[in-house]
């Protein structure tokens, strides 16, 4: 392979053409790569991934700097230095520079957290390497591997295929098709659209059905999912949280906007210089912007990753943190969550309903020597039976979520015979007649009697099975025609109880204000027997009942439906939107193939380690115990990260708006500026770094009690209530530091930069609750940070940075004077906390996002 070209200039349309000169064009080998070609390629080009919307290194260190405002800020700045300014803007820069490198710091440290956290999570690929197959993850996958597919896997890069076995791809992420296609090998024309590309598989995409091999061109960047991906990116879906957060900040332009132009116009009418006045109404602007909440919301995320993984929570997106602690709806199937997971061969059964040896034997045969989906039904039947020789094996009709069965061809003795097993209802579709003791009989015959055992068995709790035969002497391949005309000889059973705490979990999550339904592709009276066990009651929804309803009638149903079965994964999706319809919020739990469409449309996809690679890929939660105690865990910690995350937005906006407009009035009242632009961004700077501390805090549990989402109003209710108290106190500070201390320029100017810096301060450790201060004590860390911070500012006028600040020092009694209006500022606010409280929890869920329960 040469060094230093592009996998895509060297494969081109690698899907036209013969395969031999697209096996050339990339040094692939009968054998596949050797370790040490693919860890040379992997330093060469880097992992095979695809990272959009994540800004890491020096593009996070500017991404600090890029606000219109700051961008303004520091123009302004710059000029001001030029007309000679030089001292004044050096410190204004130099102010920025921190709060900018504060931010990217807290951010990256964030990102390399939760990039630990993600590592607990692998997908991995099957390649062949030195002639063996072994697993290795997929960002380690190179141009030239020979990938190995099955069932649940998904593709790991853009790939040729080489063989394959009725091999079926997802690719609707890529082309949006609704249904899976067949690939093949072979060539397609170069100038073919993607969809039309049968040969090749794309990175993104998943297996379905069937198996195959097939040759790696392209990976990581040069992929076509890496294009999609960019695109998609650049208008990427919003989760409920942002598009709080969204609303929150039009709300803040609006006020920035109106403040800004009425500071800077009042200044010039006073007279004051015009580089002063505009330096000064953007460095208020940048106070009243809260520039840290980027890399606050980060900090608070990646810490409550992390507390999320101590219990069992692994999460994948961070973003979903904040939807978790919203969610109102958990829809989960049953294997694992509801049962206990374990599931095992109860019976092998003939059509009578007696046990019978035979059946067993044929189940075994076929599930021992099917090489697609591995799943718990076929590892229960051939537990503690040895494994099935592997010469009785000539072909395979693999499963697939249509024909909802499995069809092998084997030697049977000396005839060959199709063996099929599957859903019963899929098998009886194919059977023409059934092996009774008096012989084969017409399947109408024993029909009725065959679905009345079903259904009993079914009610009890079992999960049925039909096996059928039908003998072909001569076949020596077998497709799905030849499922017909076939023999029923019997059914298996099995059991999968429920888990003992299952109830008690949805008893959890419903005093947590979250409704658990069942979903299920199992029949009624399976998913009926555990519902009850559970303590979910009600009628089920059937697919079919789902298939018959508008989308509006089916949004109608949903609201008290409980438990819904026999749905296809296209239904799932739609009983999904039709609760978020209603306004619910929505997770999903769920771990095989068929379940990744829901994943990816949920508003919190929910999976599980051991899940299908598929499955764990299109979630953005992965719990590594499979229960709902460990989903009601991470929604705690998911509410607590929220609450944290909002004590931020409610007291440093409501501190801001009172700073803000309290200078705007001290500007009319004073025949000074009342801080100097240097003094407004360090006042900024260092009210900050209190709050990246944050996410520390402990939360009140009333406040984690029921979903929780951005109320705008609440918060602008709060700006105005408290943000008014701040705004009476300071104008306080200032008439007695101005009338009554008659206090020097610089002198004034350091007292009130006190008064503003410690007063933040408090109100946060005051207001982070609805509690009074004692019985909500802050953690350590948030008191040990604001202590600290609250010292240094008292410190900073005696300082050798007084002078380059313009601060000087005020007298000691002067500050006592201030430190007695803090203690009243503290009582005013406590008072008030009865009559308004902080944390608006009276409409945690606002009507257009409440599910009806």
């Amino acid at each position: 392979m040469e060094s230093g070209i592009g996998p895509r200039e060297r494969t081109g349309a690698f899907w036209a053409g013969p395969l031999p000169e697209a096996l050339r064009a990339v040094g692939a080998a009968e054998r596949g790569r050797t370790d040490a070609e693919a860890a040379q390629l992997l330093r060469e080009h880097g992992p095979n991934q695809v990272e959009v919307g994540r800004r890491r290194g020096w593009r996070l260190l500017l991404a600090q700097f890029t606000s219109p405002i700051i961008l303004i800020l520091v123009a302004a700045t710059v000029l001001s230095m030029a007309v000679g300014d030089l001292t004044d803007g050096a410190i204004i820069l130099a102010i920025i520079v921190a709060s900018g490198g504060l931010g990217f710091w807290q951010e990256r440290a964030a990102g390399r957290a939760v990039d630990a956290l993600q590592a607990r999570v692998r997908v991995c690929a099957e390649v062949i390497r030195d002639g063996r197959e072994l697993s290795v993850p997929v960002p380690e996958v190179v141009v030239g591997d020979l990938a190995v597919l099955r069932p649940g896997d998904v593709v790991p890069a853009d790939c040729r295929l080489l063989d394959a076995q009725r091999l079926q791809v997802d690719q609707s992420a890529l082309t949006g098709e609704a249904f899976p296609v067949e690939k093949g090998p072979g060539e397609t024309p170069a100038e073919a659209d993607l969809a039309g590309r049968t040969n090749a598989l794309w990175m993104g995409t998943h297996v379905v059905s069937g198996s195959g091999r097939a040759v790696v061109m392209r990976t990581g960047r040069h992929t076509s999912f890496a294009r999609v991906a960019a695109q998609v990116a650049a208008r990427p879906a919003a989760t409920g949280f942002q598009r709080g957060l969204t609303r929150f900040g039009l709300l803040l332009v609006r006020i920035m906007v109106v403040l800004l132009a009425a500071i800077f116009a009042a200044n010039l009418l006073l007279g004051r210089p015009i580089i002063d006045s505009l330096l000064f109404s953007l460095a208020l602007a940048v106070g009243l912007t809260p520039q840290m909440l980027p890399a606050i919301v980060a900090v608070s995320l990646s810490a409550g990753a992390r507390m999320m993984a101590a219990e069992r929570v692994i999460v994948k997106r961070l973003e979903a943190i904040e939807d978790f602690g919203a969610m109102t709806v958990l829809l989960t199937d049953k294997t694992g969550t509801l049962t206990t997971g374990t599931v095992t061969l109860t019976d092998s059964l003939d059509v009578s309903g007696r046990p019978d040896d035979e059946v067993g034997r044929l189940a075994r045969l076929n599930a021992g020597l099917q090489r697609g989906f591995h799943n718990p039904m076929d590892s229960a039947i051939m537990a503690g039976q040895p494994a099935a020789d592997e010469r009785a094996r000539i072909a395979e009709v693999p499963y697939d979520f249509t024909r909802k069965r499995l069809s092998l061809l084997v030697q049977d003795g000396g005839t060959r015979t199709l063996i099929t097993k599957g859903a019963l209802s899929a098998v009886l579709e194919v059977c023409a007649t059934a092996r009774t003791g008096r012989g084969v009989v017409p399947l109408d015959e024993v029909r009725d009697a065959v679905e009345r055992r079903f259904a009993d068995l079914s009610a009890q709790g079992h999960r049925v099975l039909g096996v059928a035969v039908r003998a072909l002497p001569d076949a020596t391949t077998a497709t799905t025609a030849d499922e017909t005309r076939m023999t029923l000889v019997g059914l298996l059973t099995f059991q999968d109880p429920p888990k003992p705490d299952a109830a008690q979990a949805i008893g959890r999550l419903a005093r947590m204000g979250i409704s658990v339904r069942l979903i299920t592709g199992d029949n009624r009276h399976a998913a009926s027997h555990v519902a009850g066990e559970v303590g979910l009651m009600g009628e089920p929804m059937l697919g079919v009942d789902i298939a018959a309803c508008s989308d509006a009638d089916l949004a109608a149903r949903v609201a008290d439906t409980a438990v819904f079965a026999e749905v296809d994964p296209t239904q799932k999706e739609r009983v999904l939107a039709a609760l978020r319809a209603r306004g619910a919020v929505v997770g999903f739990v769920g771990d095989g193939i068929n379940d990744s469409p829901a994943l990816h449309a949920a508003d919190v996809g929910i999976s599980v380690d051991t899940a299908v690679d598929v499955a764990k890929q299109a979630a953005a939660i992965v719990l590594l115990e499979k229960s709902l105690d460990v989903v009601a865990d991470g929604v705690r910690l998911g509410r607590r990260t929220f609450t944290n995350t909002l004590k931020y937005i409610r007291v440093n906006t409501s501190a801001s708006f009172g700073n803000v407009v309290s200078m705007s009035v001290a500007t009319l009242l004073l025949p000074f500026l009342p801080l100097l632009p240097r003094q407004v961004l360090l006042l900024n700077f260092l009210s900050d770094i209190p709050y990246t501390t944050i996410s520390t805090d402990q939360a009140d549990p009333e406040q984690l009690q029921h979903p929780r989402t951005v109320d705008v109003r609440a918060i602008r209710r709060f700006m105005l209530v408290y943000g008014t108290i701040s705004i009476a106190f300071d104008l306080a500070a200032l008439a007695l530091l101005r009338w009554w201390w008659r206090a020097p320029t610089d002198v004034f100017r350091a007292a009130w930069f006190i008064q503003f810096t410690v007063t933040e301060i408090i109100v946060l450790m005051v207001l982070r609750t609805n509690r009074t201060f004692l019985r909500s004590r802050p953690s350590a860390t948030l008191l040990g940070t604001g202590a600290l911070l609250a010292a240094v500012t008292v410190a900073l006028p005696y300082s050798p940075l007084a002078r380059p600040l313009g601060l000087a020092s005020p007298p000691g009694r002067m500050l006592a004077t201030l430190a007695v209006l803090a203690a009243g500022y503290v009582v005013v606010n406590e008072l008030t906390k009865r009559r308004v409280p902080p944390d608006h929890l009276g409409a945690t869920v606002p009507a257009r996002r409440r599910a009806s329960r």
